[in-house]
C-alpha cells in the first residue's frame, strides 16, 4: 500500500529527531569520555604515572615519645635518647630471607638477631614492621638508606629508647621498659595496637610499670607511598599522637644517691620519709642493678650474675622485704598499753633476764637481766621483759589494732612492684592460716617484734613517721602528673592520749642520748639537730636450752643467712621532727652496731643539706666519720648521671 506524502513526511520528520537525539547523545558520551581522559592524562597524570609503577600506599603507626619521669628538683630520671634501628615489612620484602642477608652484608647484625628477625616477621601480619637491628651508628644507617633500592621492604628509622642516666641509683624506684612479650599480652587487657609492634617497650617494674598507660601516650599514624621493591617515594599525610604524660616524684636525688652509697655493699633497704607531708625521699634498696642493660637487652651471663646473687639485687627490699621487726615494735606494745590505761610510766618491772611461762623460757637479750624497769628504762634499754610481763596484760587483739594504727599490716598504693602488707597477726588468723589457736607464748614474741609479726622497711618508716608526727601522715610517691600535684598531707590527728605519744617519744630520746640507751654511740651532739629512735635485732633462728648453757653463738660466727637482721627507725629532729628513717641490714647483727650508724648519717643528710659535718659528731667517732664520708662515691645530681661524682673534700 502507498503511503501518501503526508504520511511520508511526518515519517522523515521523525527519523531526523531521532538522529538528532542520538548525535547529541553521542557527542555528550563523547564530552564526557574527553573531560575524563583529560581529568586521568593531565590533572591527575602523576598520581597514575605512580599507580603505573605499582605504588602502594600504606598506613604506619607512629609511637608517641614515652613521658618522662623527673624527681622533685626536675632532674630527668628516665628520659629518651635517639635510637637508629632497621625494621623490615614483609608486604613489601618479597622473599624476606635474602632480602636480610643483604642488610647483614651492609651492617653488623648477628646470626642470633638474623634468627630472631625470621621469626618474628613469620608470626606477625604482613603489614607490621619487625626490627632487624637497632642501635646502629649513623654510618650503619645511611648505608642501609643508600642501598634502598636493593633492599625492598627494609627502612631506616630513628625511634626512640628509653635511659637511664641516674642508672642503679634509681632501679628499683622507677623500674626499667622492655620490649613487649607474648605474657605482656596475655595479662594485658588493653588492646592498644601499639602493643602489637615488634620490640615496643613497655614498663616491666616500678613507676615504668605501674604507670605504664600514662606514660605511654597515644599513638599517632601516617599515610606513606611506596612503590614497587618498597622505597618510600613521598608521606602523604601524619597525625600526630599524644605524647606520654611526664611524672615527677617525690625522691631527693642527692638524698637517693646518698642512701644507696651509705647502704654500701650490704643486702639492705632504707626509707627516708618527710613526717610532715608523707613524701618519700629515699628509698634504698642494695646491692641494686643497671636498668638499662634490660632497655637494650641483657646478656644471659648479666641475667644469670643477678638471680644467683645471694643478696637478691632484683627485689626492692625496701617495699617487698618483710622481716621480723624486732624491738622497733616495743613501741606499739607500750601504746597499747598506756592507751588502755594497764600500766602507770613510772612502774616498775624486775627483769632477771627470763620469764617463765608453762614450762618454757622466754629470754631478754641481755642474759644477766636488767633489774627494775620502767616504761622509760624499758624502751631506752630494750627490755624484754618488761614487754613479756605487759603482753599478757594487754593481748593480742590490743596490740594488733595499735599496729595497724601506727600503719603496719597495710599496703600502701604506691606505683612500685611488689609492695607487700607485712603481717600483724590476730587470733583468727592463726586459726585459719595454721590451724591452731592462739597462745599466750605467741604473744609473747609478738610484743617484741618476733614470732608471725612481720613488717617491711617502708612501713616501719610510717610508723616512727606517725610517732614523731601524732597524725596519720601516709607516704607519697609521685609529686604530680603532667604537673597536676597529687593529694598529700599529715593526715587526720591519730586517736591517741597526747601525752602518751609524748612518753613514747621522749623513751626514744633516752634510747639514743641516755648512756645506757641501745643507740647511745649513734647520738648527734648538735642540739638543735637530735635524734630520737629504736633499735632492732630480729632473730631469724632457733635457739636451744643447750646453746644457752653453752654460750650462744656469736653473729659474726655464724653462716650469712643464719645471722640476725640489724634494724633502726628514728626521727629528728626531736623537737620539730622532719625526717623519719627505717633502715634494715639483712643478716647484719646487731641493730646499735649496723643500723643505727647509718640512719643517724641519713636523717644528718637530710637535716644539713649536706655531707655533715664532723662537729655533729662525738668527738671520739669524728676521725673514722671523716674516713667514712671520704670513702662516699657520691654524684652530683646536676650532672644528669653523667657519672661526675664528688666527696667531702
Amino acid at each position: 500500500m502507498r503511503r501518501t506524502q503526508k504520511e511520508t513526511e511526518d515519517s522523515a520528520r521523525k527519523i531526523t529527531r531521532r538522529g538528532l537525539l542520538a548525535a547529541g547523545v553521542q557527542l555528550g558520551f563523547l564530552g564526557v569520555l574527553a573531560l575524563r581522559m583529560r581529568q586521568l592524562q593531565v590533572e591527575e597524570a602523576d598520581q597514575f604515572r605512580l599507580l603505573a609503577e605499582e605504588n602502594r600506599v600504606n598506613i604506619r603507626l607512629l609511637p608517641p615519645a614515652r613521658g618522662v619521669i623527673y624527681d622533685r628538683d626536675g632532674h630527668a630520671l628516665a628520659e629518651n635518647e635517639q635510637n637508629y634501628r632497621i625494621v623490615i615489612v614483609r608486604e613489601d620484602a618479597g622473599d624476606v630471607e635474602t632480602t636480610l642477608k643483604r642488610v647483614a652484608e651492609l651492617v653488623p647484625v648477628s646470626t642470633e638477631e638474623f634468627e630472631k628477625a625470621v621469626k618474628e616477621i613469620k608470626r606477625r601480619s604482613p603489614f607490621v614492621p619487625v626490627t632487624v637491628a637497632d642501635w646502629l651508628t649513623w654510618e650503619d644507617l645511611a648505608k642501609i638508606a643508600v642501598n634502598a633500592p636493593a633492599l625492598p621492604g627494609v627502612i631506616p628509622e630513628v625511634g626512640l629508647s628509653r635511659s637511664y642516666p641516674f642508672g642503679a641509683d634509681y632501679a628499683h624506684i622507677v623500674g626499667y621498659v622492655g620490649p613487649v612479650s607474648d605474657y605482656d599480652l596475655s595479662r594485658i587487657e588493653d588492646r592498644d595496637p601499639l602493643l602489637q609492634i615488634p620490640k615496643f617497650q613497655i614498663g616491666k617494674t616500678g613507676v615504668e610499670n605501674k604507670l605504664e598507660r600514662r606514660l605511654r601516650g597515644k599513638a599517632g599514624s601516617k599515610r606513606i607511598e611506596v612503590n614497587a621493591v618498597g622505597r618510600i617515594m613521598r608521606e602523604l599525610g601524619r597525625n600526630e599522637g599524644r605524647p606520654g604524660a611526664n611524672v615527677q616524684l617525690t625522691i631527693d636525688s642527692a638524698l637517693q644517691n646518698f642512701v644507696q652509697a651509705r647502704l654500701g655493699k650490704a643486702s639492705a633497704s632504707a626509707v627516708l620519709m618527710n613526717v610532715r607531708n608523707g613524701d618519700l625521699l629515699a628509698i634504698g634498696s642494695t646491692p641494686s642493678f643497671d636498668p638499662n642493660l634490660f632497655v637494650r637487652g641483657i646478656s644471659v651471663a648479666d641475667y644469670d650474675e643477678l638471680t644467683g646473687n645471694a643478696y637478691r639485687p632484683l627485689a626492692n627490699k625496701a617495699v617487698q622485704g618483710t622481716y621480723p621487726p624486732g624491738s622497733t615494735f616495743k613501741m606499739i606494745t607500750i601504746l597499747a598499753a598506756l592507751e588502755e590505761a594497764l600500766i602507770e610510766p613510772e612502774e616498775t618491772i624486775h627483769c632477771p633476764g627470763f620469764t617463765e611461762l608453762g614450762g618454757r623460757r622466754f629470754h631478754c637479750w641481755k642474759g644477766a637481766g636488767h633489774g627494775k624497769m620502767n616504761l622509760r628504762d624499758g624502751l631506752s634499754q630494750s627490755c624484754d621483759v618488761y614487754y613479756y610481763d605487759l603482753a599478757t596484760r594487754v593481748g593480742i587483739e590490743k596490740i594488733g589494732a595499735m599496729a595497724r594504727k601506727l600503719g603496719l599490716g597495710t599496703r600502701y598504693d604506691l606505683p612500685m612492684s611488689a609492695v607487700a602488707e607485712g603481717l600483724v597477726p590476730t587470733k583468727a588468723w592463726k586459726r585459719e592460716k595454721r590451724g591452731a589457736d592462739w597462745v599466750v607464748g605467741d604473744t609473747l614474741n609478738a610484743v617484741i617484734g618476733q614470732g608471725f609479726v612481720l613488717s617491711s622497711p617502708l612501713q616501719l618508716a610510717v610508723m616512727v613517721a606517725r610517732l614523731a608526727a601524732g597524725t596519720a601522715v601516709s607516704p607519697r610517691l609521685v609529686k604530680s602528673i603532667d604537673g597536676v600535684e597529687t593529694p598529700n598531707g599529715p593526715g587526720n590527728a591519730l586517736d591517741l592520749n597526747s601525752a602518751n605519744l609524748r612518753l613514747v617519744q621522749q623513751a626514744m630520746f633516752d634510747a639514743v642520748n641516755h648512756q645506757r640507751g641501745t643507740a647511745y654511740g649513734s647520738r648527734v651532739i648538735e642540739d638543735r639537730m637530735r635524734i630520737a629512735g629504736k633499735t632492732g635485732t630480729s632473730q631469724v633462728r632457733s635457739i636451744t636450752e643447750a646453746e644457752r648453757a653453752r654460750g650462744v653463738i656469736q653473729n659474726r660466727n655464724l653462716p650469712w643467712r643464719q645471722r640476725d637482721h640489724a634494724l633502726f627507725t628514728g626521727f629528728a629532729p626531736f623537737e620539730a621532727p622532719r625526717y623519719a628513717v627505717s633502715v634494715v641490714i639483712e643478716h647484719g647483727g646487731s641493730g646499735a652496731e649496723v643500723a643505727a650508724p647509718i640512719a643517724r648519717d641519713i636523717l644528718l643528710q637530710a637535716l644539713y643539706g649536706t655531707l655533715p659535718p664532723l662537729s655533729a659528731y662525738p668527738t671520739s667517732q669524728r676521725g673514722r666519720i671523716e674516713e667514712m664520708q671520704n670513702s662516699l662515691r657520691l654524684r652530683d645530681p646536676r650532672s644528669q648521671g653523667d657519672g661526675e661524682e664528688r666527696s667531702r673534700a
